[in-house]
């Protein structure tokens, strides 16, 4: 297990607690209680506590995007011309208002960026791409993995947690 940021002790009741959350967020709080073997009001507390210490940061909807409509899901690999801080920045700062950009992660490697993008189709793909080529972002060039199928997709804090 990767030790957490937060200096809060954790013990098996809140690794419990946080494996459960991150697979069923909407989980009644009198459930989730008797699953870690504890009354409402304490395991209520730990959550607070969790919360409070910024382990669990929010609590959202898994949407069936097949189900919303057509879409395609596409993983970006992408390469800056400069590899100045300042260039991180500004892609960075261009990525973070693209709607369509669901996922933003640095890497290491012979890369710097991937990037995850929802769009309704391949062309609003392109268009995006293109907007992003076309912007100051500093793209020198870019690899796109169009997802075919999902195999797997948890949550990461299960993964670290089970």
């Amino acid at each position: 297990m990767v030790p957490p940021r937060s200096s809060l002790r954790l013990d098996d009741r809140d690794i419990a607690i946080l494996a459960i959350l991150s697979r069923e967020g909407r989980i009644a709080k009198t459930e989730l209680a008797a699953r870690v073997n504890l009354s409402p009001t304490p395991c209520w507390d730990r959550m607070k506590r969790l919360e409070q210490a910024g382990l669990i940061r929010g609590y959202r909807a898994q949407v069936d995007l097949a189900a919303l409509g057509a879409h395609v899901q596409v993983f970006v690999t992408v390469e800056l011309d400069s590899h100045r801080a300042e260039s991180f920045q500004v892609f960075e700062r261009v990525i973070a208002r693209m709607q369509a950009v669901t996922g933003c992660w640095a890497i290491g490697g012979g890369y710097d960026y991937l990037i995850q993008v929802v769009a309704t189709d391949v062309a609003a793909f392109q268009a995006l791409m293109d907007g992003l080529l076309e912007s100051r972002a500093g793209v020198r060039r870019y690899f796109s993995y169009i997802v075919t199928k999902p195999v797997k997709d948890l949550p990461p804090a299960t993964a670290l947690l089970d």
